[in-house]
């Protein structure tokens, strides 16, 4: 015999559902996570002048082949860019430099092992700051889920539109210990779970302040330290990840800033002839 049909009752949407959806999920757990987040710790001069230059080379070259930059300010500016990646003038520690002020890169056949993550203080402070970020994201699912299972334990919420097998039935029918109930209703402690690991991704995009570089999405913040240690090489399973290497970063970006000179198009380049074309005159 078919399972018989539900019907819902209109203040289950609206009292039940959509606050799960919509404010408990996404934006009340975005706001609780902020607040219970520590104050990002503010970046040396030093090293936030390291990442602007990098960023500062990223947006020339992004605007470079329509670049509202007049030919001379564009090669004035990338000259100095070139000239400063070149001999490192914006690395926090200045490298050695032999008589003719050239760098001077030294060689050594004997491999220098990893720093002890125990005993540098900048390391364990790295680990410090991610075990508090894991526990800032886990207190506000538990505090929601134990309401959300404390109040509405047993709730139905929504029929899902598609078909699914037995197998989902354990998933997706949390707290309800009915058997002949069709697989794609789903209980309000699992719609809380399918929310949150979902629409984590959508809520972050709507809610978190857009990066300032589309380029390389890693220098959006002066604090972004780790994220920049991750493009330079991976670290060991368990292990934090090794400081950020700007020395290669500036080498990569002098041969990025070569290449997009040849791309180099002014945008004010033959505006008298394009005005006249477009009122007649």
């Amino acid at each position: 015999m078919a399972a018989a049909n539900l019907y819902l009752d209109p203040q289950i949407r609206d009292w039940v559902l959509f606050p799960i959806t919509l404010i408990l999920v996404g934006v009340l757990r975005h706001y609780v996570t902020q607040l219970l987040d520590g104050t990002p710790k503010k970046q040396p001069i030093l090293v936030v002048r390291e990442q602007r230059a990098l960023l500062r080379s990223q947006i020339l070259r992004s605007s470079s082949a329509l670049s509202p930059l007049a030919p001379s300010a564009y090669s004035a500016l990338s000259s100095h860019l070139s000239t400063a990646f070149l001999t490192g003038t914006y690395l926090k520690v200045q490298p050695k430099r032999d008589a003719n002020g050239l760098v001077v890169v030294e060689k050594s056949d004997v491999p220098v092992p990893p720093p002890n993550p125990l005993s540098d203080p900048s390391q364990m402070e790295g680990m410090m700051e991610g075990m508090k970020k894991q526990m800032v994201m886990m207190v506000p699912n538990f505090l929601i889920m134990g309401w959300i299972n404390f109040f509405f334990s047993g709730f139905i919420l929504i029929k899902l539109p598609f078909p699914l097998t037995l197998g989902f039935k354990s998933m997706l029918q949390r707290d309800i210990a009915t058997p002949d109930m069709d697989v794609r209703w789903v209980s309000a402690l699992s719609w809380y779970f399918l929310n949150l690991f979902g629409l984590n991704s959508l809520f972050r995009l709507l809610l978190s302040p857009p990066p300032l570089s589309s380029d390389n999405p890693h220098l959006a913040s002066p604090n972004t330290t780790s994220s920049l240690s991750l493009l330079a090489g991976a670290a060991p399973s368990g292990s934090p990840p090794p400081p950020p290497d700007f020395q290669k970063f500036f080498e990569k970006e002098l041969e990025n800033l070569e290449f997009s000179e040849g791309a180099y198009r002014w945008a004010g380049e033959g505006v008298e002839e394009r005005v006249r074309a477009k009122w007649g005159m």
